[in-house]
């Protein structure tokens, strides 16, 4: 399948956060397992000229926007077996952050209809077109209005940012006909524009980043304001893991670690650990647990509870590195908290990559007690670091984290239900506790064939692989494109190399997105007349379309 991904930032060449993560190891596993993907963004002033070098001049447009006529520049480049094409407008675009700009809603406007405008360009002509969050929501819209039949997939990275505008912002910003786009219900809500709304009920099919967080998504509490319209998307709506790059975090070789190690050999993690605490000025303590916390410091990522535990933290004999920047009340909370426990705290207050690494590897915990997590990348990274993760039981930290404390043979870390500071410190506190006193079984596990392996370092895309082949065992490949799984089993996994995305086919629609990624690539010479499917339907058997 040629698939593009819309994006506002992907790493390596711009990020500000685990979008640019997600987008910047997906296509690359996805071209791996075969189909052809290509990545379009925003030609950032941010992007180093070390990247600009190896761009190739494709050509401009002029993009149209409402009254607007803007110079629009095409440049790509080749990295890991996918096409990276970036839009250029310095106006636009070479800012002194990719967001926060007072006409961010005109920036992301211009760029969305650029990727439309600039789909003739590209060297091949896309079947699916995969959109990602409120920055990319005009796109579906968009490509609607230039009636081009290419199907779409919007994913909702986390609903708390949507993209709200003035009524008025209609014709004047975003140069759509008010009645047929506004008044029709499509952008509506509230009494304003709402950009995700106007994707979600567009796309051809509508995805988020677990399937924990895609459930929450029906309830008040997690939807900001959405949840009516989730409920009325469910037939075409899913939620799929978000996973990570397991190439570049690798502590077997990755450049920023003053130590290399495996899960076969773990010597370096000592090192590691030890390097970490002469970096931070902590005690050099190599009995000492370190709990960490690599996070922005906002109020839905339960920095709360950690401000309200900290004493309590402290007292249970572990040094706290906490690295990170936000509210300015909780920056200087642990500006101060630093001072009070000289050797013991440290607090980064800021972002850097090269040491959110060094402190996974020299990490023993990693506390994540989110208020609301759509997935988290962190803890996968931890994992994939040895450090054990303590997280809250919500969004994807429910489906990537199993709980250790009740015997379960496969559990990976340190699980508490309530948003409550007691039920985090109790956690943190059995975490701590058996460290000290069974330090290696808090390291190894014996698994379903009576071998002892090192629990916290086994690659996540390891599990996520044979879940996803359970379910293609289970079902068949067919069943999963065709649509006519349990809505529960429908459900797909995926990390790091495989993400299994459910099949959505339109009503009256042959071509429907068929949307797989991973090892599994469809026929391109055949197809199912009944499902859309492409490749001999074998459901006649199954209970399915019968074909």
């Amino acid at each position: 399948m040629d698939i593009l991904y819309v994006t506002s930032e992907a790493a390596p060449f711009c990020k500000t956060g685990g979008l640019a993560d997600v987008l910047g190891s997906l296509p690359p596993a996805v071209a791996a397992g075969g189909d052809r993907a290509a990545v379009i963004l925003p030609l950032y002033g941010q992007v180093s000229d070390a990247w600009r070098e190896k761009m190739r001049w494709l050509g401009y447009t002029y993009v149209v926007l409402a009254w607007r006529h803007e110079y629009c520049g095409l440049f790509s480049l080749e990295y890991r077996g996918v096409v990276w094409y970036f839009l250029d407008n310095e106006r636009y675009f070479r800012r002194g952050a990719l967001y926060g700009q007072m006409d961010d809603g005109e920036r992301f406007a211009f760029f969305s209809k650029a990727v439309v405008s600039v789909l003739p360009m590209l060297e091949w002509r896309p079947e699916g077109i995969h959109c990602n969050d409120w920055q990319t929501a005009l796109v579906p819209i968009y490509l609607k209005t230039v009636a081009e039949n290419v199907s779409t997939v919007f994913t909702i990275h986390n609903i708390e940012y949507q993209g709200k505008y003035g009524a008025d912002t209609v014709e004047d910003l975003f140069g759509l006909n008010r009645g047929d786009w506004y008044e029709s219900g499509v952008l509506q809500m509230d009494g304003c524009v709402n950009l995700m709304k106007g994707a979600m009920v567009t796309a051809d099919a509508v995805t988020t980043v677990s399937p924990t967080y895609a459930a929450q998504l029906r309830e008040s509490a997690y939807a900001a304001g959405l949840d009516s319209v989730v409920r009325s998307i469910q037939w075409k709506f899913s939620g799929v893991l978000n996973g990570i790059d397991v190439v570049s975090y690798d502590p077997e070789c990755d450049p920023d670690l003053p130590a290399r190690y495996t899960a076969a050999e773990s010597e370096g993690k000592t090192l590691c650990k030890a390097a970490l605490q002469q970096e931070l000025g902590l005690a050099q303590e190599e009995g000492t647990p370190i709990l960490s916390m690599v996070t922005r410091l906002v109020g839905h990522k339960g920095v709360d509870l950690v401000c309200q535990a900290l004493d309590g933290i402290m007292a249970t004999g572990c040094q706290l590195v906490v690295l990170g920047s936000g509210d300015g009340g909780y920056e200087n909370f642990f500006r101060h908290a630093q001072n009070r426990y000289p050797g013991r705290l440290c607090a980064w207050i800021g972002y850097n990559e090269g040491l959110s690494r060094r402190i996974y590897a020299g990490s023993d915990l990693f506390l994540m007690p989110s208020k609301s997590e759509p997935c988290g990348l962190s803890q996968m990274i931890a994992m994939r670091y040895g450090a054990v993760p303590i997280v809250r039981q919500t969004g994807g930290l429910n489906d990537t984290v199993r709980s250790c404390q009740v015997g379960q043979s496969d559990g990976n870390g340190y699980v508490f239900a309530a948003y409550d500071a007691g039920a985090m410190l109790d956690t943190i506190g059995q975490a701590v506790g058996l460290y000290h006193g069974d330090a290696e079984g808090f390291r190894f596990y014996e698994d379903d064939h009576g071998r002892i392996v090192r629990q916290f370092l086994v690659p996540m895309e390891e599990r996520s692989t044979k879940a996803a082949i359970d379910l293609l065992e289970r079902y068949g490949i067919d069943a999963l494109l065709c649509g006519t799984i349990d809505e529960n089993e429908r459900i797909a996994v995926g990390t790091a190399g495989l993400m299994l995305f459910p099949g959505y086919v339109g009503e009256a629609d042959e071509a429907a997105l068929r949307f797989l990624s991973g090892s599994i690539v469809s026929d391109p010479n055949n197809h199912c007349n009944a499902c859309g499917f492409k490749g001999a339907c074998s459901l006649k058997d199954k209970g399915g379309c019968g074909k």
